[in-house]
């Protein structure tokens, strides 16, 4: 072979190892950003359920206008997302925190937090580890 097809053959080599590592890059990239959008979505699951619990009546398994004694379902502490818990519950407002099963940037899971407040104030949350 000449020199030319040599050196043809080499650059093809080199374009297509960097079009892999681009590619693995932004596949990553997309696992993460996917695993954030989903941990937040299992959040407002979860605000929405304490909010109902919040509205129902003790006599009916609610809280009666309290968050207090809200737990996480069963089947909704650990999901294919992540893993979800319960922090303080009071009569005003209760907060979530979910830990997503990717990395981050700098290589702790993603985090994130949901409070859960009486209405009308707006439920807050909070993305660490984006």
């Amino acid at each position: 072979m000449g020199q030319q097809q040599l050196l043809l053959i080499v650059l093809g080599v080199i374009i297509v190892g960097i079009a892999i590592v681009v590619g693995i890059n932004l596949f990553n990239a997309n696992a993460i950003s996917s695993n954030k959008d989903a941990v937040v979505s299992d959040l407002n699951n979860l605000a929405a359920l304490a909010h109902q619990y919040y509205m129902k009546p003790t006599s009916m398994g609610g809280g009666g206008n309290s968050y207090s004694g809200f737990t996480i379902p069963t089947g909704l502490s650990t999901t294919a997302n992540g893993t979800y818990t319960v922090g303080t519950g009071t009569a005003t407002s209760i907060t979530f925190t979910g830990t997503g099963t990717q990395s981050g940037a700098n290589g702790s899971p993603i985090a994130a937090t949901i409070v859960v407040q009486v209405p009308p104030l707006a439920d807050s949350v909070a993305i660490t580890n984006p």
